[in-house]
């Protein structure tokens, strides 16, 4: 099963790569301006920062306290994801993926403040090719509409962590379940 993963992860290995050449040090803080810039490249609609919204990405199923990133971006594209990268590198501003919250192992929380990159908005099942066994998803398709979209096939996704996790989250964590065989 491919994803959109890989190019998810490149872009993240890209700014913590250049996080280690250029020393690590301080981490930058999101001001008004990048918060401006971030509108430009999501839409106004596209950026939150209010309370509420910030602890709902800062938690996940795990018994970590809440730590809230400075901010939360709702990307709809690919496209979107590599600008925020680039400035967020640009910036030494820490990103944090979001798939549904449905985590474990606290990986959420903005442990040194940051952009949370919320990927539910990128759910669509984009292709799927039962002969070869295939399909490719964006980030954000759960484990649950992945099943619904495959059901006519005869496949299924059998991967079943005990939530409706996000794929790319699942991914990202190993997430497997009952069904999982490694």
């Amino acid at each position: 099963m491919a994803f959109l993963m890989p190019r998810i992860t490149k872009l993240l290995r890209l700014k913590f790569s250049t996080l280690a050449q250029s020393g690590g040090g301080e981490y930058g803080k999101i001001t008004d301006h990048l918060r401006q810039s971030l509108e430009r490249i999501v839409g106004k609609e596209g950026v939150a920062t209010s309370l509420a919204v910030r602890e709902h990405h800062g938690k996940d199923e795990s018994y970590h306290t809440c730590l809230p990133p400075e901010a939360v971006v709702f990307p709809t594209q690919v496209e979107q994801i590599s600008d925020i990268a680039k400035l967020c590198t640009r910036e030494r501003i820490p990103m944090i993926p979001f798939g549904t919250g449905t985590g474990l192992e606290g990986g959420v929380g903005a442990i040194k403040g940051g952009l949370c990159v919320d990927l539910t908005r990128m759910s669509s099942v984009v292709e799927v090719c039962s002969d070869d066994f295939y399909c490719s998803v964006q980030p954000g398709v759960t484990r649950q509409a992945l099943n619904r979209a495959l059901r006519d096939t005869g496949l299924w996704f059998p991967i079943d962590p005990g939530a409706d996790a996000s794929v790319c989250g699942m991914a990202a964590t190993r997430a497997s379940g009952t069904n999982a065989v490694r």
